[in-house]
């Protein structure tokens, strides 16, 4: 069984505050569903290892490693800026598929009808962070992004269109999946701090996030 039973609300899922188009599914991935997925991405690994993105102009380094999965991928780099490419940036190679129950996270969460292009595999140390910042690499704000949960639980911080504009935040267990679509589609989001020992998913601890996107416009 790839999805969990366990949701909250109906079927379309919760709407924590702060505006349309933000859907929470907690549990959306069973534990059996989570170990099977956890090994598809251990394979993947072998064929793009995970790399450290580093900021446009300072080069300074991310406090989260990432690869990614699909036709696309996410990077980042001193002299190349925030980009979506079709290769790895150390070997060169094309990104592994993503596995079909994400394809399939992205129909029943995002509910877009052309698939994602990109899926940005970021693992999180236990002390690892990410501020506040939009994504808006993409040519189409029209498609959700979609992400799911897997590991040590995450301090989700959720703000406006604005970068001054109030915050909320709620938890993001491993499982859990999340869609930010329509007026959240922008909105500013980072991740406050990971909640060590929340999961025994990881054999070391952190959290994988994984980011569905559509990059170009259908």
């Amino acid at each position: 069984m790839a999805i969990s039973g366990r949701k909250s609300g109906d079927d379309a899922g919760v709407s924590p505050p702060g505006g349309s188009g933000l859907v929470l599914r907690p549990g959306y991935l069973d534990g059996v569903a989570q170990a099977a997925l956890l090994e598809e991405l251990r394979a993947a690994l072998g064929e793009a290892p995970l790399f450290t993105p580093t900021m446009p102009r300072t080069g300074k380094p991310f406090s989260v490693r990432m690869t990614n999965l699909g036709p696309l991928g996410w990077v980042s780099d001193r002299d190349g800026g925030y980009r979506y490419q079709a290769t790895h940036p150390e070997t060169g190679r094309p990104w592994p598929a993503m596995p079909d129950v994400l394809l399939r996270a992205w129909g029943e969460i995002g509910g877009y009808g052309a698939p994602p292009e990109a899926c940005l595999v970021n693992w999180y140390a236990p002390a690892a962070r990410m501020g506040l910042h939009q994504d808006r690499d993409e040519q189409d704000f029209d498609a959700p992004v979609v992400s799911l949960s897997l590991g040590d639980t995450a301090l989700f911080r959720l703000g406006g269109l604005k970068r001054s504009d109030p915050t909320r935040s709620f938890r993001l267990a491993s499982g859990d999946a999340m869609a930010l679509a329509q007026e959240s589609r922008l909105a500013f989001h980072g991740v406050d701090r990971i909640l060590p020992g929340t999961s025994a998913l990881l054999a070391k601890g952190g959290r994988i996030n994984l980011t569905l996107r559509r990059v170009t416009r259908p």
